[in-house]
């Protein structure tokens, strides 16, 4: 699960966060209930979860409550691929 944790990571830094230090993305920094993330960029880090991880993501599942930390989607990515 690190590795899924470090990709999304990775991910976020690189789309959402350029410039700031992987240091102060933490895995349970809240992405979308701190305005880290909007809904587009909601959107686009759930298309690339679906395609990097080979899973589907239903509509309801794309709420705060999987996708507001790197915590939350790296578990729900686990249990996706189980």
């Amino acid at each position: 699960m690190d590795n899924i944790k470090e990709e999304l990571r990775q991910h976020i830094l690189e789309e959402f966060l350029p410039g700031e230090k992987p240091s102060n993305l933490k895995d349970d920094t809240p992405l979308r209930t701190s305005g880290i993330l909007d809904s587009v960029a909601t959107l686009k880090l759930v298309t690339f979860v679906e395609e990097h991880y080979g899973i589907e993501v239903e509509a309801h599942e794309a709420g705060v409550e999987n996708f507001d930390s790197i915590d939350g989607i790296a578990s729900f990515v686990k249990s996706k691929k189980a």
